[in-house]
């Protein structure tokens, strides 16, 4: 039976063997899915092993997508300008790296959230990894205006240079005024309870999306309270990337809408 995993440290609390547990059930793919926990200094060591045991696929998390694209033998073009891997298939002996992020938030915001990206005024908060995922796809969707906010500029500018085209600019937190469309959360600070150093005025009348899923955030908490439109959290975009990837590794993209509500109303029960 063929194998993959989501490897990351830590992977404990991760719900992807339940997504693609699933996902197999409905295409009627024979497969297992498991977690992998590497050690922070392990994962070219740990992802090695798995391939070479057999193994057809991974999920990567965090911390270790920007080592997997420097591992990888092959990045597609949404992980080469991402500079971000979090699938991997083999193909024929090869490693091939891609980025399923951004495909999976803009599907879960177009398709599932009801809202056009095109034409819309659109902010990301922060400029690393997670936001350096989604850029390429969200462009894609052509926007009026991407805004990538970071509190120290330099680090939001070397984002932007990957991307060299129009509508796209890098702004310091200080320099940021609304309104906007959509603001997307793309930093993990809402989990240490903190609150971004910019003026609430950002985020009223907006649709905040946080790509933390599971939990409130101080950072959620505090988009509710300023007048935001709507306030969504990532757990679309978790199970929207994982079909993109098993679509990937299996040749078939499943049917999310049942899962989703699934996770939703656990979620919301508990």
């Amino acid at each position: 039976m063929d194998r993959y995993a989501v490897i990351g440290n830590p992977v404990d609390h991760s719900i992807s063997p339940r997504i693609h547990t699933w996902f197999a059930a409905q295409t009627g793919q024979r497969l297992e899915y498991g977690r992998v926990l590497a050690p922070l200094d392990g994962f070219v060591d740990v992802a090695s092993r798995f391939f070479a045991a057999g193994g057809r696929g991974l999920n990567v998390t965090v911390p270790f997508k920007a080592e997997a694209a420097a591992w990888v033998d092959e990045l597609d073009t949404l992980a080469r300008r991402a500079d971000a891997v979090n699938t991997i298939k083999a193909v024929d002996g090869r490693r091939v790296g891609f980025n399923t992020d951004g495909l999976g938030l803009v599907r879960d915001l177009q398709i599932n959230e009801g809202f056009p990206l095109r034409d819309a005024r659109i902010l990301v908060i922060g400029a690393g990894g997670a936001a350096s995922g989604v850029v390429g796809p969200i462009l894609e969707a052509k926007p009026a205006e991407l805004l990538i906010g970071n509190r120290t500029p330099d680090r939001a500018e070397r984002l932007v240079a990957r991307f060299p085209q129009a509508g796209i600019r890098a702004v310091a937190f200080a320099d940021l005024c609304g309104p906007f469309d959509l603001v997307i959360n793309a930093t993990s600070a809402g989990l240490g309870g903190q609150v971004p150093e910019v003026d609430p005025r950002v985020v009223a009348d907006a649709l905040y999306y946080d790509m933390i899923y599971g939990r409130a955030t101080a950072f959620t908490r505090w988009a509710a309270g300023h007048g935001a439109r709507k306030v969504v959290d990532g757990l679309g975009m978790l199970v929207e990337q994982a079909a993109e990837a098993f679509n990937i590794w299996r040749g078939v993209r499943p049917a999310t809408s049942d899962l989703l509500a699934t996770l939703r109303a656990e979620r919301d029960t508990a």
